[in-house]
């Protein structure tokens, strides 16, 4: 992790009797906090079902290439990750949650807008 950066939220998880999330050939996951996708906001899996049938994407900029500024995702190559837009209800623009996947398949949850992330089990 980035200095000063968070891979964990406030949010406690309970243990999970699930298959782990992919781990990320170019870097460790072990310290992101877990969320089972049914436990996400309903509008998770809708982003979730686009991205598996390769769209349509609501956004224009869903899709394009994550570039880890921030420094928290494990440091893989340029292009690796790429941004979705999880909708939020009642917002005017895009909002600030994100899928940020992998091209591994692993799929990290954003509500903070890259502030913090959670390594999502989507099986």
């Amino acid at each position: 992790l980035a200095a000063g950066g968070s891979a964990r939220s406030s949010r406690a998880v309970q243990a999970l009797p699930v298959a782990p999330p992919r781990q990320a050939p170019c870097g460790d996951t072990s310290g992101f906090e877990q969320v089972r996708l049914a436990d996400l906001p309903p509008e998770a899996t809708d982003t979730y079902e686009l991205i598996q049938k390769g769209g349509p994407y609501p956004y224009p900029q869903d899709g394009t290439v994550f570039q880890n500024r921030e420094g928290i995702l494990p440091d893989c190559a340029e292009g690796y990750y790429h941004e979705y837009t999880v909708k939020t209800p009642g917002s005017d623009d895009r909002g600030a949650r994100r899928f940020v996947v992998g091209d591994g398949g692993e799929y990290f949850y954003t509500e903070d807008h890259y502030e913090s992330f959670r390594l999502t089990i989507v099986n």
